[in-house]
């Protein structure tokens, strides 16, 4: 844990470092060639990960933009129409990475970071239209980022899957905080996953390992996709260290993410009880707080830098929100003490 006189660093939840039982796994890591599929912690890593998630497979990677981006190639064909929410990571995060790599087009439905079955239905495009780029994809980010951490409805994310394969459409899920919401919901991460194609889950955020994210689907699948990992850089050679790190994730930090949810919905609620924000505290839902300055009031970038002045470090969204995500490298009293310097800094 950070020592008090330490930044409190709540730009994201990427910012942790491995811990020294985390080094220390990390450090006795049996390794091998992964591009042989000879690495022994990969491959645990990946068969731990396919169980969790519900799938026959799953396939590392280094991080998950790549394995977002390989998801979109394999179920895609350049000039299709993808089907995501508004704000989402594909959209806003991965540096036009979808239109420079497989060479897709969005379109962004709902609101808050989620939609629903009829709004999907309604903004479909058929194949072989003169006009129309054919809806080959649609994505659904869980837990959402932009939306403020919140959690897709399961029971819409079942009924958008299924409308998808009724209209032979492919389906992925955006799981990097996928964790978060089985812990929220008290959900397994396999139920959340059922519906899905292609599941992407990462490990350097909640969980605290220092990179690497997985793809899961059928084992035929996992395999086509090496090829493209490949292609896109990812060819590792002793990536054990980084799936030791993994699995010490998994056995050690998972349970504990309901701390985060709770420390951020503390600092949501100290923030929505001020007249200096607007914050709507439904969705402080698992480890994220969006907030925004009210009108006559600093502005974003202001109010970021006053509180890094004062010792916390957060993340501007645009000219009036923000962003603050809780960690296992932050405690309940750092977060108390984060809550009242952005009060005082707005």
């Amino acid at each position: 844990m950070p020592a008090t006189n330490e930044l409190i660093d709540l730009r994201s939840d990427t910012v942790t470092r491995p811990s020294a039982a985390m080094r220390a796994a990390i450090a006795a890591a049996p390794v091998g060639d992964d591009q042989y599929g000879e690495d022994p912690s990969i491959n645990a890593l990946q068969e731990r990960v396919a169980a969790l998630l519900g799938k026959e497979a799953a396939l590392w990677f280094p991080s998950g933009t790549m394995a977002n981006q390989v998801a979109l190639r394999a179920l895609t064909r350049p000039g299709d129409d993808v089907v995501v929410s508004q704000e989402s990571h594909a959209v806003w995060h991965e540096a036009g990475a979808s239109a420079a790599n497989a060479g897709v087009q969005f379109t962004p439905i709902g609101a808050r970071g989620t939609f629903t079955e009829a709004e999907f239905r309604a903004v479909v495009k058929p194949r072989g239209h003169m006009l129309f780029p054919p809806t080959t994809l649609v994505e659904i980010e869980n837990t959402h980022n932009r939306a403020g951490g919140v959690v897709f409805p399961q029971h819409e994310a079942e009924r958008i899957c299924a409308a998808a394969k009724e209209l032979g459409i492919a389906s992925v899920l955006d799981g990097a905080r996928l964790w978060n919401a089985a812990v929220a919901t008290q959900r397994s991460p396999a139920e959340l996953a059922r519906p899905f194609e292609l599941v992407a889950v990462a490990l350097s955020k909640g969980l605290g390992g220092p990179g690497g994210s997985l793809l899961a689907g059928t084992r035929a699948t996992m395999v086509a996709r090496v090829r493209y990992r490949r292609l896109d850089g990812g060819a590792m050679r002793q990536a054990g260290l980084f799936g030791a790190a993994g699995l010490f994730a998994l056995e050690h930090h998972l349970a504990r993410l309901g701390d985060d949810h709770a420390n951020a919905r503390l600092i949501g609620q100290a923030l929505a009880a001020s007249q200096r924000f607007e914050l709507d505290l439904a969705t402080v839902q698992t480890n994220i707080v969006v907030f925004r300055v009210l009108p006559g009031r600093a502005d974003a970038a202001t109010v970021a830098a006053r509180a890094k002045e004062r010792g916390v470090l957060l993340f501007p969204l645009g000219a009036t929100a923000l962003r603050l995500v809780t960690h296992l490298d932050v405690t309940r009293e750092q977060c108390e003490r984060a809550a009242a310097v952005l009060v005082e800094a707005s």
